[in-house]
């Protein structure tokens, strides 16, 4: 059910950010219309396609209700511009990550302990992986250091940002790390602040290191970590033609990637 979230609110937004952009304004029938082609591209929106869904007592389509009578009005004759959609993405985008943190904060402290920070960054890995993550966020329990952090929210929802900017930050690896991809503490956070915007505290690089260090040897995995992020982020405007932002893994599209960022 995640994911069948997470893959319909991506199809969503890509299709009617496009048409918004185009037009400033959409009103209610070209939404609906909007949602109805978004359905029909995966298999449960197809089962659901009149908008009605099976164990809900309701007298009528989810589509003239909930976020549609938010977006266009009681009447449902109020057209809905940009800025109150791009604005209604941003709130959404920042209380699924408050929902999440708020899973892990069970004391209501606003910190979260280090492991269940570095659990949620591996809980989307491939699960040709998965096994060897989650050995390595249950050692942080034996680290002198790490076993005492606490991440706050704040912290936590850079790295969410970092997340939604992979491509940029794939990008960014290659161009502050080494040739092979590898790279230190600074290196990292030298790259998501200059390329993506997001400030990485310490706290979060050192747990990060821990979990996708796999050498031991100070150099981050990044093959690992972005692959990491990638499943749980994967974003549908991700150039297809380099194979999203994984392609910039493949040998052949450092040296242009290089030259693109001298």
């Amino acid at each position: 059910m995640n994911k069948f979230w997470q893959s319909s609110s991506r199809l969503f937004c890509c299709s009617y950010l496009s048409i918004l952009i185009i037009s400033r304004e959409i009103d209610k029938e070209e939404f609906k219309k909007v949602m109805a082609l978004m359905r029909s591209y995966n298999r449960q929106g197809a089962a659901h396609r009149h908008g009605l869904r099976t164990g809900f007592k309701v007298g009528q389509s989810v589509e003239n209700g909930g976020v549609v009578e938010y977006f266009f009005g009681n009447d449902g004759n109020e057209p809905l511009h940009f800025d109150k959609f791009t604005s209604f993405l941003k709130e959404l985008h920042e209380e699924i990550i408050r929902l999440e943190f708020s899973h892990y904060d069970v004391k209501s402290t606003n910190t979260i302990p280090a492991k269940d920070f570095a659990l949620s960054m591996v809980a989307s890995a491939d699960m040709n992986h998965i096994s060897k993550l989650l050995d390595r966020a249950d050692t942080l329990e034996n680290d002198p250091y790490l076993k005492h952090l606490r991440i706050t929210f704040e912290e936590f929802k850079a790295f969410a940002d970092l997340r939604r900017r992979l491509e940029s930050l794939t990008m960014a690896i290659f161009a502050y790390g080494q040739v092979n991809g590898l790279l230190t503490k600074q290196d990292l956070k030298r790259a998501a602040q200059h390329v993506c915007g997001v400030e990485l505290t310490d706290r979060v690089v050192d747990i990060i290191f821990h979990v996708f260090d796999m050498n031991n040897d100070g150099h981050l995995s990044s093959e690992e970590f972005l692959r990491a992020l990638q499943r749980r982020e994967a974003d549908i405007h991700q150039p297809a033609a380099r194979g999203g932002p994984m392609g910039w893994l493949n040998p052949k599209n450092r040296s242009s990637l290089l030259q693109m960022l001298r």
